[in-house]
């Protein structure tokens, strides 16, 4: 009893310490300032939207300055790491306009020029597929996530201009809360 006692104290402890290495490893891909921007912005749809925009930007330019130094070790895990911060990104973008299209704020607007941004992030991710300075073994490192990114990014265009549709819809009935109205919204 006390031997089936001890492994199993054993074996909780391992697990504890495996997921305590699991979350360090798993970074925020935000930095505190770009938080700092996104708290500020938190009850204003169109201005987080934008700066998510930013920031996927911003994450794409670094993976392509990556990609291309000559200085960079051990380039494919970097370019990998670049992209999954970029997916990561690009994920909370997708939650924040699962979010404000719920509550149905008016964000027409921001959601062509994301539209837009969608165009030229799956152009930047296909010129990376389609590169041919990676070498076989470089790239096996990150043509998964390429591919899972590309594959995101091809849904989430498609759901972007879905939702457009909806809200134009929404906005001949008079039934999507307007930007003026989201600041009735915010805490006081």
């Amino acid at each position: 009893m006390i031997h089936t006692r001890h492994t199993f104290a054993c074996c909780l402890l391992s697990l504890l310490l495996l997921s305590a290495a699991w979350a360090e490893r798993r970074r925020d891909p935000l930095t505190p300032p770009e938080i700092d921007e996104l708290r500020d912005a938190a009850q204003e749809p169109d201005e987080r939207l934008k700066l998510y925009v930013k920031f996927a930007r911003a994450r794409l330019d670094t993976l392509e300055k990556t990609r291309t130094d000559p200085k960079v070790t051990n380039r494919g895990q970097q370019v990998h790491d670049r992209l999954q911060d970029f997916l990561d990104v690009y994920d909370e973008l997708n939650d924040n306009i699962d979010t404000f299209a719920d509550r149905k704020d008016d964000i027409r607007k921001t959601l062509k020029m994301i539209i837009d941004a969608d165009t030229e992030f799956q152009a930047k991710l296909r010129a990376l597929k389609d590169s041919a300075t990676a070498g076989p073994e470089e790239a096996k490192q990150y043509e998964f996530l390429l591919a899972n990114a590309l594959d995101t990014l091809d849904s989430s265009a498609q759901d972007h201009r879905q939702l457009l549709t909806e809200q134009e819809e929404l906005a001949k009935q008079k039934k999507l809360v307007k930007p003026d109205a989201q600041d009735s919204r915010k805490p006081h």
